[in-house]
């Protein structure tokens, strides 16, 4: 391609202008002929980059020359710049390139200096130019697509849009810095209100991130040197690798009840009639997720807590925490609740509970047996109906009755210690019969999207940094608050770029 003047004495856009004839002459022209369609995309697609590059070009040119003309007509004026003091010399053609989605271009403009000052540059806070190299525009597209896949599919995405503007290693630098607002973002949103018949559900869980040793947290690092300084050529049975750091993810989000009976969760030994169709369960509504890799459980959950009370200052609704039985979440989930004097209902998911009996089940049928499967069914049931203690008395005297012992009873004994552990959170009848959810459906989903698909790709470690970026960049994204969240942290920037005692703006000064 032959190189364009980006910049023309009499009219900027002159140079743009020129392009767009040349691009035109070869579509009508011979050469394009005889070019199937896919070739005139990508030669439409090559030159019509170039072709936005030099608009933009010319725009910036435009403004620079505009910022002169505008200096000549008022005098020679003077800047007061965000420290408050006056710079009263001006110094024209001071360039800086910028990297954006259509290539690099240079801005120009004029500098306005003082003895020992630093400089003051107006016409940067006019087109709110960011501190570095890469444009909002490029930054914004980076983040989109690094949340996305991995860092290298990122970066061939950036290529073939927009050229060789952005390396890997930048890429991440920027992610970082996209996600540093999203924090404020959150605590100046106001949730939308809910009627006091709407239950509000709160679901905490956590995932392991495969971690570069600096970023473990110091007992698994020790552990993980220890492992190293062993020599061994692979893990013992049952031994951890020690390389990972848990995230913790939470969830809260509204509930219209949706009252049901257990054969609506579990269709009973005989089959389900046909009369009585299971009625649908409760839907979940203003999702809202949150997470960290950085700040300890607790920090989490009691984000989440702040979410919930935002929801419901008056503590006038029913709050629901289903877990999946995690002492360690519950613990923290009650330190919260107690410390913020709130009454929650603590909820064990059916669907660890199913884990459990199904395990019992084996140990007194062959798996995948009709026998098996109804045992089950019979057993859940009863749990249903608000009675865990009586599914553990039955399953007792069912073992002890059938004589077994050891690793033949091992499935049992694990089922009955963890009904019997959590007996005061299994009450699914009263969650039936107000039409609340009782399984964690949503936090689940979120450990798999939000963390395993991104951050648990094949062969990825991270630093804490890049995986806190993500992990919040992505659950902003499933809270659909991308946009709104975009616009909060371009205005954060430009405050932070351009602090000024004049509300934030530079003015000439006569």
């Amino acid at each position: 391609m032959e190189p364009y003047d980006a910049f023309h004495a009499i009219d900027p856009f002159a140079a743009a202008a020129s392009a767009f004839d040349r691009l035109t002459q070869v579509l009508a022209g011979p050469e394009s002929a005889a070019l199937p369609h896919h070739d005139l995309e990508d030669l439409i697609g090559v030159r019509g980059r170039e072709l936005l590059r030099l608009l933009f070009q010319a725009r910036l040119d435009l403004r620079e020359r505009q910022e002169r003309d505008q200096m000549e007509w008022t005098g020679r004026g003077m800047v007061r710049g965000a420290d408050g003091k006056v710079r009263p010399h001006r110094e024209p053609g001071h360039s800086r390139a910028l990297a954006c989605v259509f290539g690099t271009v240079t801005v120009t403009r004029t500098a306005w200096r003082g003895r020992s000052m630093t400089s003051v540059h107006p016409l940067d806070a006019d087109l709110s130019l960011p501190a570095g190299l890469h444009s909002h525009g490029l930054r914004r597209l980076a983040v989109m697509e690094a949340v996305r896949g991995s860092y290298d599919q990122a970066k061939e995405a950036i290529d073939r849009r927009c050229g060789k503007v952005l390396g890997k290693r930048q890429a991440e630098r920027l992610v970082v810095e996209a996600a540093r607002d999203i924090d404020s973002f959150y605590l100046s949103r106001v949730p939308m209100p809910a009627t006091a018949s709407t239950a509000l559900v709160l679901q905490v869980d956590g995932k392991g991130i495969v971690m570069r040793p600096e970023a473990l947290r110091p007992a698994t690092l020790k552990a993980h040197r220890d492992k190293q300084q062993a020599m061994r050529t692979r893990l013992a049975p049952g031994e951890k690798p020690n390389r990972k750091r848990m995230a913790t993810l939470a969830c809260v989000f509204d509930v219209d009840p949706a009252v049901r009976r257990p054969h609506d969760i579990i269709a009973p030994p005989e089959g389900r009639g046909g009369d009585r169709p299971p009625r649908p369960g409760p839907r979940a509504t203003a999702k809202w997720l949150c997470g960290s890799v950085i700040h300890p459980a607790e920090h989490t959950v009691a984000a989440a807590f702040d979410q919930a009370e935002a929801r419901d200052r008056d503590h006038a609704r029913d709050w629901l925490v289903l877990v999946d039985g995690a002492h360690h979440q519950i613990d923290l989930v009650q330190a919260e609740a107690g410390r913020r004097g709130i009454g929650v209902h603590i909820l064990i998911d059916i669907v660890h509970v199913s884990e459990y009996v199904w395990g019992a089940a084996h140990c007194f049928h062959q798996p995948g047996t009709p026998e098996c499967e109804a045992w089950v069914a019979g057993h859940l049931t009863t749990i249903l109906h608000g009675q865990a203690t009586r599914a553990v008395a039955e399953i007792t005297a069912q073992a002890d009755q059938g004589g077994l012992r050891g690793t033949s009873r091992e499935g049992a004994d694990a089922c009955i210690r963890y009904l019997t552990g959590h007996a005061d959170r299994l009450h699914y009848d009263t969650a039936l019969a107000s039409g609340w959810p009782i399984a964690t459906g949503p936090i689940e989903g979120a450990c798999r999207h939000i963390i395993a698909d991104r951050l648990a790709i094949t062969g990825s470690r991270w630093g804490l940094d890049g995986s806190e970026a993500i992990l919040k960049l992505r659950a902003l994204k499933d809270n659909g608050n991308f946009e709104e969240y975009w616009r909060h942290h371009l205005a954060r920037e430009h405050e932070r770029l351009y602090p000024t005692p004049d509300r934030h703006d530079y003015r000439l000064t006569a």
